[in-house]
């Protein structure tokens, strides 16, 4: 199902009114009459077809977007006990400018809960949708959690790394496979045999709240 997340876009030209679109593999924004596409916030690179001229309004480093800072709102649904409550993620992300090492001088991510009455602000400006979302539901309170593949029993992370969003393994098809790790060295004998990669704020029909000190991510 295709979500549509409303927000803005700015940089040294001004601020543009957009909307993020997620088929849950790929995002898409239009802004200032250009497409952008990719499978990270921070990888987000113009169609092939964009014009030169059209180009020059944004800056990229090695085609992706940056120089810029991008906010959005996106929905999530949050388990109290046994209840489902509905609120969102209030996400704000600044990508620097290129950097001499070829990469960017900074990149901050910061993510604010709004459920209710409850606002709850990832600590610090994270990189990471993990470290956010790990800063968030250590607020919530052990009766708490959040109803997508980062609050699932069976989603974890690769010990050699990840993206900003969006490269979570689920290991839904070897379940009792991954309840049974133990160490990062079992959890590398079993790295490979992940059912598909997902997003953590994706939501299957399989969907399992997750049991603190399971799995590697623990």
């Amino acid at each position: 199902m295709l979500e549509r997340y409303p927000g803005t876009y700015s940089d040294d030209l001004g601020v543009d009114v957009i909307e993020i679109t997620n088929d849950g593999d790929e995002l898409r924004l239009r802004v200032r009459g250009v497409e952008f596409y990719g499978s990270d916030f921070d990888g987000l690179e113009p169609e092939e077809s964009t014009t030169p001229a059209l180009l020059e309004q944004f800056t990229l480093n090695h085609r992706d977007l940056c120089g810029c800072e991008l906010s959005w709102e996106m929905p999530i649904v949050i388990l109290e006990q046994d209840r489902e409550l509905f609120g969102r993620l209030a996400i704000a992300l600044s990508l620097g400018s290129p950097a001499p090492n070829g990469g960017i001088d900074h990149e901050k991510l910061s993510i604010t809960l709004h459920c209710g009455e409850r606002r709850v602000e990832s600590a610090g400006e994270s990189g990471w949708f993990e470290d956010a979302l790990v800063s968030i539901t250590s607020q919530l309170g052990a009766d708490v959690s959040m109803k997508n593949c980062f609050g699932c029993l069976y989603a974890d992370y690769s010990p050699y790394g990840s993206g900003l969003f969006g490269s979570m393994m689920c290991f839904e098809s070897a379940r009792s496979e991954y309840l049974a790790v133990r160490s990062k060295s079992d959890f590398l004998d079993l790295h490979d045999r992940y059912t598909r990669i997902v997003q953590e704020t994706f939501c299957c029909p399989s969907f399992t709240r997750r049991v603190p000190g399971t799995g590697y991510r623990g």
